[in-house]
Formats: C-alpha cells, sequence, structure tokens
C-alpha cells in the first residue's frame, strides 16, 4: 500500500522555475567587463582616497566606518597596486553578483527565463548598481548583502526551509562590517512578518539561531561600538544635523530613480502588489514602507532602502511581462523603458563624458560620485606647488592641515610624487589619529576659511585657490598659517569636525 505524502502550502506554490544561467550568466559577466573597462576613466572618488587611506591602518572599526571597506581597499591595493583601477576590481565583480542574485530572486517569486533576463539587465543598466559597481564605497557591499539577505528570507518563507535562516544570520553578520544598514532591512520584515504572518517562522529555532550567528560574526564590531562610545550614533546624529532635512526632502524624488529612470518605476509598483496579494511574502510588501518611515524620521539617505527597490523591481518583473504578452505594442514599450533606462543610467552612472567638459553639466549636479572624482591628481600638484614656494626652514617645520578626509586621502596619495609634508586632518575619523607634533610650526591649510583660522595662528595669509575642480573642492583656499596661538595638542579639540 503507496502513503500519499502531506502537502504543505509551500507545496501547493507553483515550483521554482529553472534558473535562466547562461543569459543571466552572460548579462552579469558583460557588466563586469564593462565596469573593469571604464574604471581607470575620471579618477579616484573622494571616498575611495579615504579608504585607502584609512586601510594602512587596519582596525576592528573606525569612528566613521566599519572595518570591511577600508579592509578591501587595502586588499585591492597590496594585490593589483596602488591604482584606481585596483580599487575598483571588487566593486565590478560584486555588481555581477549582484545581477545574479537580483535574477535568482525574480525566480523565486515565480519569474521565469524572461521575467530573470529582465530582472538582470535592469539591474545591470541600473543607476545606483552602476555607481557602486564603478567606485568602491559602502554602498558596493550594502547592495549584493542586502539583496543575498533578501533572497535567503524568501527562499526560508516560500520554500518552508528553516535551514535559509542561518544564510539570512551569515549574510547579516557579514553585512555589519560594512554599515550597521542591514538592521534596518531585518526590523523591516520582522515587523512585517508580526503584522501579516506567516507568524509560524517564528516558532523555528533556526530563525533564532540565524539571530545568533548574526550576533556572533558581528559581535568584534559590536564590542569596538560599546568601547568606543558608538561613534556609529553619533556620526549618524553629525548627518541628520547637517544633510538630515534636505535628505528628506529628496527622500521621494529619489526613489523614483535609483534603480532606474521614472518609466520603469510601474514595474516597482507591480512588484509591491505582486508580493502584497502573496500572503507569504507579504512581509517584505511591509518591510518596504517601513524602512522608509524610519529612514525619513531619522534623516538618513534616500539609497539607504535601495536594495528593497531592488525586491520590488524584480518582483514585478514577472507581472509586467504578463501584462505584455501577446501584446505586440507593450511589449514594445516594455523593451523601450528598459532600453532607454539602460542609456540614461550608463550616461549619469558611468564617465562617459569627458572629464574637463563634466563641470557644470547636468550629470556633475545630479551624481556626486561623477563629480568629486575629477581632479584630485591637479589639485595635490596645487597645494604642492604652495609647499614648494615655502622657504627652506617653513618647509622642514610644515605640515599639512587638510579640511575633510577627502582632501587629506589625495595629499596622501600623491605625497611621494611630490615630496609632501605629514598629513594631518581633524576630520572624522582622522582627527583620532592625533594632532601634529609639537615641532611643526607652519601648516598648510587646505579648505579652511579665515574665520576659522583667525585667533588659533600667529599669522595666516591666503596663497591660492584650489581650480580645475568638478566638486565641491573647487575654489577652496590654500592658507599657510604660522606659529600656533597654543599648542596643538591644545588646539586640537577645536578643530574637530564631525560630516
Amino acid at each position: 500500500m503507496t502513503t500519499t505524502p502531506q502537502i504543505t502550502r509551500t507545496d501547493r506554490e507553483s515550483p521554482v522555475p529553472r534558473f535562466a544561467l547562461r543569459p543571466v550568466g552572460a548579462v552579469a559577466l558583460a557588466a563586469t567587463a564593462v565596469l573593469l573597462a571604464v574604471s581607470p576613466w575620471y579618477g579616484y572618488h573622494r571616498d575611495e582616497l579615504y579608504f585607502r587611506l584609512l586601510g594602512q591602518r587596519p582596525q576592528l572599526g573606525y569612528f566613521d566606518t566599519p572595518p570591511l571597506t577600508p579592509l578591501v581597499a587595502r586588499i585591492s591595493t597590496a594585490l593589483f597596486g596602488d591604482t584606481v583601477t585596483a580599487l575598483r576590481v571588487v566593486p565590478a565583480l560584486l555588481t555581477g553578483v549582484l545581477v545574479v542574485l537580483v535574477a535568482c530572486v525574480a525566480r523565486e517569486l515565480g519569474g521565469g527565463r524572461a521575467a530573470q533576463i529582465m530582472a538582470a539587465a535592469g539591474i545591470a543598466t541600473g543607476l545606483f548598481p552602476l555607481v557602486a559597481g564603478h567606485t568602491l564605497l559602502t554602498l558596493t557591499f550594502d547592495l549584493p548583502l542586502w539583496t543575498a539577505a533578501i533572497l535567503f528570507i524568501l527562499r526560508a518563507i516560500r520554500r518552508g526551509d528553516g535551514r535559509w535562516w542561518l544564510a539570512v544570520g551569515a549574510a547579516a553578520g557579514v553585512a555589519a562590517y560594512n554599515r550597521q544598514l542591514i538592521v534596518l532591512l531585518l526590523a523591516g520584515v520582522g515587523a512585517g512578518i508580526l503584522l501579516a504572518g506567516p507568524r509560524r517562522v517564528l516558532r523555528d529555532p533556526r530563525l533564532w539561531l540565524g539571530a545568533l550567528l548574526a550576533l556572533a560574526i558581528a559581535a568584534p564590531n559590536v564590542v569596538y561600538q560599546i568601547t568606543h562610545d558608538w561613534p556609529q550614533a553619533q556620526m549618524a546624529a553629525a548627518l541628520e544635523i547637517g544633510k538630515g532635512d534636505n535628505n528628506r526632502i529628496m527622500f521621494v524624488p529619489l526613489q523614483l530613480v535609483l534603480v532606474s529612470w521614472p518609466p520603469l518605476v510601474p514595474v516597482m509598483v507591480a512588484g509591491w502588489i505582486r508580493l502584497w496579494r502573496d500572503r507569504a511574502v507579504r512581509s517584505l510588501a511591509i518591510a518596504y514602507p517601513l524602512c522608509c518611515a524610519v529612514v525619513l524620521y531619522t534623516g538618513g539617505r534616500p539609497d539607504y532602502v535601495v536594495g528593497l527597490l531592488f525586491l520590488l523591481f524584480a518582483a514585478g518583473c514577472a507581472p509586467t511581462l504578463e501584462w505584455a504578452a501577446g501584446r505586440p505594442r507593450r511589449r514594445v514599450l516594455v523593451t523601450a523603458a528598459v532600453a532607454l533606462g539602460a542609456v540614461s543610467n550608463v550616461v549619469f552612472a558611468l564617465p562617459v563624458i569627458p572629464a574637463q567638459s563634466l563641470r557644470g553639466t547636468p550629470v556633475a549636479l545630479a551624481n556626486e560620485v561623477a563629480r568629486e572624482s575629477v581632479g584630485w591628481p591637479g589639485f595635490a600638484a596645487q597645494v604642492a606647488a604652495v609647499v614648494r614656494a615655502l622657504p627652506a626652514d617653513d618647509r622642514a617645520r610644515a605640515i599639512l592641515l587638510p579640511a575633510n578626509y577627502g582632501e587629506a586621502g589625495a595629499l596622501d596619495r600623491w605625497a611621494g610624487e611630490y615630496a609632501l609634508p605629514p598629513v594631518h586632518s581633524p576630520h572624522n575619523e582622522l582627527y583620532w589619529w592625533g594632532p601634529p607634533p609639537e615641532t611643526a610650526r607652519v601648516a598648510v591649510v587646505v579648505g579652511a576659511p579665515s574665520s576659522f583660522l583667525t585667533g588659533r595662528f600667529a599669522r595666516c595669509d591666503q596663497v591660492a585657490s584650489v581650480d580645475g575642480m568638478a566638486g565641491e573642492e573647487q575654489g577652496v583656499p590654500i592658507t599657510v598659517c604660522r606659529d600656533p596661538a597654543t599648542s596643538w595638542a591644545a588646539l586640537w579639540p577645536g578643530l574637530r569636525h564631525y560630516s
């Protein structure tokens, strides 16, 4: 006598489609190859210069960032050389991984071959995937780690296989070494499960083992935060004061373009509706507005929730293609939207406009990463010219005092080429590296206004202004200051600033 296997709700759901390995893999490889090809165009972004500098002093954490990105910068330069291309090898590779992960999310939600290809192509040519794939940023690691966590959550819920909660925990633990934002995703999904279910997953011990695994992996970074008075919280408070209102104003408009241009927004709307209608994954539909509300309240950056937008896009590909099925005009419309979005995103995200023509263009106005990646070698050369003009006695007791980490990173990068004096900066983590030695009596100050310097030195003379930059360094003063009014140890706390 044969027995009939018990049919669970998960078993009754349609089987997961076959993974479109070849076309998705081809898209991922093409995206990686293009990003590697354009990696030397323009130059270092200010954050890359900073991460390169931090990587010279590996730690469990830094005041304004966990250790993962600086560590990758250190390893990349050690393996591939001290070049901008070296820093961009990992971002290009991670973009290929991201493309595959998003296609897997589309598949997990019932998307067949065409939906998986659409999801892969849309993300491979998406605005923020291209930005994060071209430049070494903390965002570069957030995108694949968030997407991996989302994929594992979907598999745990839809397949009823609690082993995937351990994978969620592992992804979350690793993500904490990049930014603690992964907590936002987990809290949003957790709240969604409490509100809409399936609450049975809360009884699965493997979910709680996954949570313990995440804590165990992240423990060293958490200990660093506790023992250093929660610097990430201090940094978040400083950012909220400095940019919180602007972030709130721009939050909704940027949600429309973070993945691609506005005509593809209906795909993400369809994705949200698809998640909402499926009770098994409704918690993820709820997670998006909940996370948005938290980011808006705290004044966080709009891109903090971009990982959930990738989920909505992947979820919306199958419904969009079903809407267009058998309707040639609709198919043309969908294809045109993806293609035109790709062209627009490439222009705005990648260095296709000549560097000398970038300043003042719509791309420079819209893409901070692009405009802050032009002119740094010239910046260092201009500061070096000021140093060379100093009398020999002054050069011997001079230090460089840049106002921000980008300037400090650039001066450190080209210090050997121009025989520059030591670099000291009171900005963010660099403040904690300590003040200049008391023997330093001359400071070449970059980026600080004269009002900030008044009273701190016996004499300050502005000798030049930075030129040739597409970003915020354009026009900043280069000032030579002599004889600090007090000791550097006493002066240093008053120079500290976080932003």
